[in-house]
């Protein structure tokens, strides 16, 4: 709740110096300071999770499960502020197609994320085998817009996919871990924080992160769109009844 003169005062600084701090550290200026301290202050520390264990009744478990899960969208709430929306939904709407590429787990993800834009109108493919993303890479072209899930971003074949792309003219979106080499190489990109051992068991609350994600990018491209996209929806809808 301090005031820029009220920091600036306290540092023994000036108001420009202050604000030029803000910005060297990636920030348009002090409010934009002021909502993201509010922002951490809020956000509960990810190492206080409960893991499930072996001697867990059903009813602990059930509970830690469901608890995770809430802790995952009380995470990502606190970080929407920072996350690219509109530079995403921008390459979108000028796009020539889109496709969703995941692995695993993810693939799922991308498979639900194609299922949902193609009712937009926008051609769109579903990438969940090696061969045909690095295949649908090294053919894209300029307005293609590749979405790339994975919850680590190891993955050495969305690394080259995301590389073959970029080097095509494609933009890349990624959905994965900050610290990956993917989220380096994608264009955009969108931080999956979940505290999750995919080695142990399949993960979930990433899961539910990532298509929640995709379902917020769904909604704001239907938006940009217009009425065009609505009539798109409306039509889809339609069709499944018998008076279409």
């Amino acid at each position: 709740n301090t005031t820029l003169a009220e920091v600036s005062q306290q540092c023994g600084s000036s108001e420009p110096t202050v604000i030029r701090f803000c910005r060297h550290i990636g920030l348009s200026g002090f409010r934009e300071l002021a909502i993201r301290l509010t922002e951490a202050l809020s956000q509960p520390l990810s190492y206080v999770h409960n893991a499930v264990a072996a001697d867990d009744a059903v009813s602990d478990a059930v509970t830690k499960v469901m608890d995770t899960s809430i802790q995952a969208f009380i995470e990502l709430r606190a970080q929407l502020s920072s996350m690219p929306f509109e530079t995403a939904i921008e390459a979108m709407v000028n796009s020539r197609q889109l496709a969703f590429a995941g692995l695993g787990a993810s693939g799922h993800v991308a498979s639900d994320a194609s299922h949902k834009f193609f009712r937009l109108g926008i051609p769109c493919t579903t990438l969940t085998d090696s061969p045909k993303i690095l295949q649908f890479a090294a053919i894209a072209q300029a307005g293609d817009v590749l979405v790339i899930i994975s919850h680590t971003g190891r993955w050495g074949e969305l690394l080259r996919a995301a590389q073959l792309a970029s080097k095509n003219g494609a933009t890349v979106i990624a959905l994965t871990a900050p610290a990956s080499r993917l989220a380096q190489e994608a264009d955009i990109f969108f931080p999956c924080n979940t505290i999750e051992d995919t080695s142990v068991y399949t993960p979930m609350s990433s899961r539910l992160v990532q298509l929640a994600m995709l379902d917020a990018l769904h909604v704001a491209l239907t938006l940009s769109l217009g009425e065009s996209a609505i009539a798109m929806l409306r039509n889809s809808k339609a069709a499944l009844l018998k008076k279409y």
